[in-house]
């Protein structure tokens, strides 16, 4: 049965949402947190185990010095404070994909305290969001449900566990309640989420792709009569790994939750699942609070020490962070803000940049990326990323251009090809027979019988009316099947009409 829903426009307005995400980011070390199992995406199931992993008797867990290190780059970048003192600590309760039965993670000793990290929104506003902590721990399994719908577990006769991805390391990023967003909730957690995603792959301490599960985020949604008002019941929707599902959960739950008040009902405490086929969220369990983990410290884990003199060695480590090679790139490129801000706002910087590297000008490569192929992505609802052409694919194209092989119209069917998976930019144009008419031998018949065939508008460019040259570069190129250089063929009716 579907849920009531109020328009978010009217919810918004007679609400004020307070929202807080909880990211989780897998590490990239080469083994797992507390033992040296292999860390690899994709691999045969239930073979990257160790012991401890499988948490039998007798194995004892040892902390990974890489995972605290690119834990403490995090914490760094977020502006938190390092504890000189952490604690690991047993979090109970059932697991069916923790083979330990309890989860080793942070409690009121997390290694990372308090920070923020300020993002820039559409607009180039700079919203900060406050960080309440950044923890780390080790993640759990992977369920997959058989014979439910879409590998839901409503409807599965049976489930399949895959141990690989536990005992993998993360940091969870918990921020406090972030208000004052009023309608721009789900902009601001979206730009945080990027942000983020931004931050952990310039560390270069994860990979950060969210379809692989590397990073997700828990979204907790609540609302209240006004912003002076306590807080309302939040929901927590579990694990959701894309950025336009973070966004779309927040609008849902604002609608969803302002249609349950409106009606005099009360929201429950409770974990929901986004369900991205139907665009809702779905009711889970009631909501466990803290104390009902049963957290302790845990006895098999000595508490982490950090000095600072360790901190200054990994701060001396840093790379330049998002903004300032933001602020670099436009500079180097000479684009507007908002130049800039489109291509952020699109995903596409790394995208530009790369293709600069690749050999493109920052002019060309801005113009693909932002032009042709995000129209692409647009129409086919995915993101640039996950198109078949690469920075180096968009390089070779623009180089065909500089090398007069392609024109506008051409390179446009060329990238178009590859996007289609028809293969490398030179083998698109070779299938197809892109490439431009070298012949002017060829051109100059062409625009012998486009001007004889158009008597009056040779009189108009010979008294210097240039204004009908287009018609003439068109009958050419629809003779050539688009194939002639513009240029190219102005000049031949220049020389032809002295």
């Amino acid at each position: 049965m579907a849920e009531k829903l109020m328009k978010f426009s009217e919810a918004v307005e007679k609400y004020d949402p307070v929202i807080g995400l909880e990211v989780h980011v897998e590490l990239n070390t080469k083994t797992k947190l507390f033992c040296p199992a292999e860390v690899s995406f994709g691999g045969e199931p239930n073979t990257q185990l160790t012991p401890v992993s499988l948490g039998l008797p007798g194995s004892l867990p040892v902390v990974n010095k890489s995972a605290i290190d690119y834990a403490i780059k995090l914490g760094l970048a977020l502006h938190c404070d390092i504890a000189e003192w952490s604690q690991f600590a047993r979090k109970n309760y059932f697991y069916p994909d923790m083979p330990r039965d309890y989860q080793i993670s942070q409690y009121d000793k997390p290694l990372n305290g308090e920070g923020y990290l300020d993002v820039e929104l559409e607009d180039g506003e700079i919203f900060r969001v406050p960080i309440e902590r950044a923890h780390v721990e080790d993640d759990a399994g992977k369920n997959t449900h058989v014979g439910g719908a879409d590998g839901r577990i409503e409807g599965a006769d049976h489930s399949l566990v895959d141990y690989n991805r536990a005992g993998v390391p993360l940091v969870e990023i918990v921020t406090k309640p972030i208000t004052g967003a009023g309608a721009r909730a789900a902009e601001v957690a979206g730009a945080y989420v990027r942000t983020i995603r931004d931050i952990v792959r310039a560390l270069n301490i994860s990979n950060a792709r969210m379809e692989q599960g590397n990073m997700r985020a828990d979204v907790n949604v609540s609302l209240r009569n006004s912003p002076d008002a306590p807080f309302g019941t939040r929901s927590e929707t579990k694990n959701v790994n894309s950025f336009r599902g973070i966004e779309r959960t927040i609008v849902y739950e604002i609608r969803r939750q302002a249609a349950v008040l409106e009606a005099g009902g009360e929201v429950l405490q409770e974990t929901r699942h986004w369900d991205e086929a139907n665009q809702t969220t779905a009711g889970g369990r009631v909501k466990t609070d803290a104390d009902d983990y049963r957290y302790f410290p845990d006895p098999d884990l000595v508490m982490v020490h950090i000095t600072k003199e360790h901190i200054d060695e990994l701060k001396a480590q840093m790379p330049e962070m998002p903004r300032e090679r933001r602020n670099r790139l436009q500079t180097e490129w000479g684009l507007s803000d908002n130049d800039m801000r489109d291509i952020i706002n699109a995903s596409a910087l790394d995208l530009v940049e790369e293709t600069v590297k690749a050999g493109a000008s920052p002019a060309g490569a801005r113009k693909w990326w932002m032009g042709e192929i995000s129209r692409t992505a647009n129409e086919n609802d995915t993101t640039l990323e996950e198109l078949s052409i690469t920075p180096a694919d968009v390089a070779r194209v623009e180089a065909l251009i500089a090398e007069g092989k392609l024109n506008d119209k051409l390179a446009k069917q060329t990238v178009s090809g590859v996007i289609a998976g028809e293969g490398t930019p030179d083998e698109v144009v070779a299938k197809h027979g892109y490439e431009v008419v070298q012949d002017t031998g060829a051109l100059e018949a062409e625009v012998d019988k486009a001007l004889a065939a158009n008597p009056d508008i040779v009189e108009k460019l010979k008294s210097g009316n240039m204004k009908p040259m287009g018609a003439i570069i068109g009958a050419v190129m629809k003779a050539t099947r688009g194939q002639a250089d513009a240029k190219t063929v102005t000049g031949i009716v220049m020389s032809k009409i002295k």
